[in-house]
């Protein structure tokens, strides 16, 4: 769990990040989730985009994601989300919260 103070330190970061993963109509499949979760795995921090033609509502396709793979949601603004997970890899320039 991160505090308020570590995410709108993560949301700083976040906002100069570009969405690096689209999800479509699909939505959240064992594809997408195994994705995300190498992502975050090699960036801690990552920008998501919802395309409109996905039915899900961003919150709680968020907060989904973020339940199952152990991530903390850090910001969701209409169709963009930003997710991070602390990676578990040695030899990382980890990203220093507050």
């Amino acid at each position: 769990m991160i505090t308020t103070k570590q995410r709108a330190f993560l949301r700083a970061m976040g906002n100069a990040l570009d969405p690096v993963m689209q999800i479509g109509k699909e939505g959240l499949t064992e594809n997408v989730l195994e994705s995300i979760n190498l992502l975050l795995e090699a960036r801690e921090l990552a920008k998501f985009k919802m395309l409109k033609n996905c039915d899900a509502d961003p919150k709680i396709l968020a907060n989904e994601i973020a339940k199952q793979i152990g991530a903390e949601v850090v910001q969701v603004i209409g169709n963009i989300f930003i997710l991070y997970k602390k990676s578990t890899r040695k030899n990382f320039r980890h990203i220093e919260l507050p």
